[in-house]
């Protein structure tokens, strides 16, 4: 603690520029003569000053270092030298990548067919992984690792301040929806764990208390740590938890018979005897291509299918021995990983269920029995798997939050347990007294989903690169503005879809992450 104060001062010291120029905003702040002496004692030549900035970068800040104090003072946020495995990153990335719109696809695949669904999902998976491609060139060639700073290297102040609020409002808007998730399947969960028909006020089943006491047992904790890569491990639990409902999925699919009988209005006798039917129904025969009023309302659900960027960088930058084509490396498995997740979950949801699934898989599997074992089962670790991604997908607000008002402070316990606990209280408030906020953030995410994922790292890129590296006409740049013109699409489509469900009192959009 009194080293953090002791940086601080130096940073607020006019004596001590190069303390400050040194300086990060979210890490240990280290001075150069102090990494090359431990260079020079361990006699390792590959560990020298700048072993967390790409090569590319070097020439970058040496020529900064000598083009003026403006220049000088320029924050590199290299945190500290990475010490995150290859593993527990790929397993950050993927819990970012996994979140509860996996629930939804077996619907989109209901209004899209299975080859369609398929071609679709493939498209995203692939502009995601260009797209974490230019964040991550982008990244290298300015030797930044701060999704805000290279907004700002790209548009100053305003490309800084674009980025910051996207990344904030985007990762609050989840947040909230796994809360709402909490919130409102919890208390069933323990219901029929306990054989309860009706609650008669029991606080243990009142979810408002519930989404508090996960919050303060589990959320905070996790959400208080110092760095993003001690999270690998709840993060790999939060994946075995979504490759559980996976297996089950892929189970109930062989044991529910077709087309199957609501548990409302069956009995065993009669869900017997349909067992025991092999008479063909159409409506169990899957379609490969399906064209409806409802299959451009699943679009966005697959186009943000993949939302992780706003952790790409974060995670890059506590990588172990860290470079572009290894962080690309751990995109790419993330992406393979959960995009053959989506298809089998989706999938077989769909084989169950057919035309009858609905847009939350869970609902329609209680449609079945909604006291059946392996579906509570189930429900718990879909909602564990959600509870733990909360302090992943926090940890970039945080980060947004210190670029936008503390740029040039270096880590300081006070400010980094005031920040999570602030955010989890605000997001704790907006879950149980704003019940109709999903509604409101369902816009926010129309429009910061696309900037993140599209507009923001093509526009970047484009910026950024150097003319005389990539003129305008070159190839990767037109390649780079018309994935920011798909951004805009998918944008004025998702504003689009909500606008008509508020008109039409429905609500069929739902972008899923």
């Amino acid at each position: 603690m009194s080293e953090d104060k002791a940086a601080e001062g130096m940073e607020s010291s006019p004596q001590a520029p190069p303390a400050e120029s040194n300086s990060i905003p979210n890490g240990k702040g280290h001075k150069v003569l102090e990494q090359t002496r431990a260079t020079a004692n361990t006699g390792d030549a590959s560990e020298h000053v700048y072993r967390c900035e790409d090569p590319e970068a070097k020439q970058t800040e040496s020529q900064d270092f000598l083009s003026g104090m403006e220049d000088q003072k320029a924050t590199r946020f290299t945190d500290f030298e990475g010490k995150t495995s290859f593993g527990m990153s790929v397993f950050n990335l993927g819990n970012a990548i996994m979140g509860s719109g996996i629930l939804g696809l077996s619907y989109a695949m209901a209004n899209t067919g299975v080859v369609l669904f398929l071609v679709l999902l493939t498209v995203v998976a692939v502009l995601s992984s260009y797209s974490i491609h230019l964040l991550l060139k982008s990244s290298g060639i300015v030797g930044i690792r701060a999704y805000e700073q290279l907004g700002q290297r790209a548009f100053g102040t305003p490309g800084k301040m674009a980025a910051g609020i996207a990344i904030t409002l985007q990762n609050i808007g989840a947040m909230s929806s796994y809360l709402f998730i909490v919130k409102n399947e919890f208390p069933l969960v323990i219901q029929a764990f306990m054989g309860i028909t009706s609650s008669s006020g029991e606080w243990y089943l009142n979810g408002k208390y519930l989404v508090v006491l996960v919050s303060i047992s589990v959320i905070i904790p996790l959400a208080l740590m110092k760095q993003l890569g001690y999270l690998g491990y709840t993060s790999g639990f939060s994946l075995c938890c979504m490759v559980f409902f996976l297996i089950a999925v892929i189970y109930k699919k062989f044991q529910t018979p077709c087309p199957f009988m609501d548990f409302t209005m069956n009995s065993t006798a009669i869900l017997t005897s349909v067992i025991n039917d092999t008479i063909y129904n159409p409506a169990c025969t899957p379609k490969m291509v399906n064209l409806n009023s409802q299959t451009a309302y699943t679009i966005p659900i697959l186009a943000f299918a993949f939302v992780c960027h706003p952790e790409v960088l974060p995670i890059y930058t506590e990588l172990k021995n860290p470079s572009k084509r290894r962080m690309q490396q751990v995109s790419n498995i993330s992406i393979v990983v959960m995009y053959t997740m989506y298809f089998l979950a989706a999938l077989f949801g769909y084989l169950t269920f057919y035309g009858e699934v609905e847009s939350e898989l869970l609902h329609t599997y209680s449609r079945l029995d909604p006291y059946d074992n392996l579906i509570l089962c189930v429900r718990l670790a879909v909602l564990t798997a959600v509870t733990l991604t909360v302090p992943i997908v926090l940890f970039p607000v945080r980060r947004a939050i210190q670029q936008l008002f503390f740029p040039n402070k270096t880590f300081y316990w006070p400010r980094h347990i005031a920040i999570a606990v602030t955010l989890i209280t605000l997001i704790n408030m907006l879950v149980i007294f704003a019940p109709n906020i999903l509604g409101i953030f369902g816009i926010i995410g129309a429009t910061s989903a696309p900037c993140l994922i599209f507009i923001f790292p093509a526009i970047f890129y484009i910026r950024i690169v150097p003319k005389e590296q990539e003129p305008m006409s070159s190839t990767p740049k037109i390649l780079a503005a018309c994935f920011a013109g798909i951004g805009f699409l998918f944008m004025i489509m998702s504003l689009s879809f909500i606008f008509i469900d508020w008109t039409s009192g429905s609500s069929k959009t739902n972008n899923g992450h």
